[in-house]
């Protein structure tokens, strides 16, 4: 193992959830690899979420709690340009022998990164208004 992949596995913490001998590669990737790097990432998410909302969603803060949520969802959904902006800040922590693991099931990695990722910004919405309001 590299320096690089040292430190990033060192630096982004333990595994989070449980990895058993019954665990699928893709749930073994996601608590291993995922999880923890999201967690890590999670102040830069925030940012940059407010970042979109600001150039795209200015009436972002006057929506109701439920159309702030649909907003969250579709940005990072329908929005290419931002998902991939957001792909880019999880797999750039990634080790060399994850991104080789990443890569032969890459959609459907996709799809649980931005799945967790969604629900992560969903369940943080309180701070998009603490943010506007400081």
């Amino acid at each position: 193992m590299n320096e690089r992949d040292t430190f990033l596995k060192e630096f982004r913490g333990q595994t989070i959830g449980s990895v058993t001998n019954q665990s699928s590669t893709e749930e073994s990737f996601q608590n291993e690899v995922l999880r923890p790097v999201l967690k890590l990432q999670n102040d830069l998410f925030i940012a940059s979420f407010i970042n979109y909302v600001l150039k795209n969603k200015a009436d972002f803060y006057s929506f109701t709690l439920e159309k702030k949520l649909s907003v969250i969802e579709n940005a990072i959904q329908k929005d290419v340009k931002f998902r991939n902006a957001l792909k880019g800040m999880i797999i750039g922590l990634f080790t060399i022998d994850e991104y080789s693991e990443y890569i032969k099931n890459s959609s459907s990695i996709n799809k649980r990164m931005m799945s967790m990722l969604i629900e992560r910004l969903k369940s943080q919405v309180q701070l998009f208004e603490a943010n506007v309001n400081s």
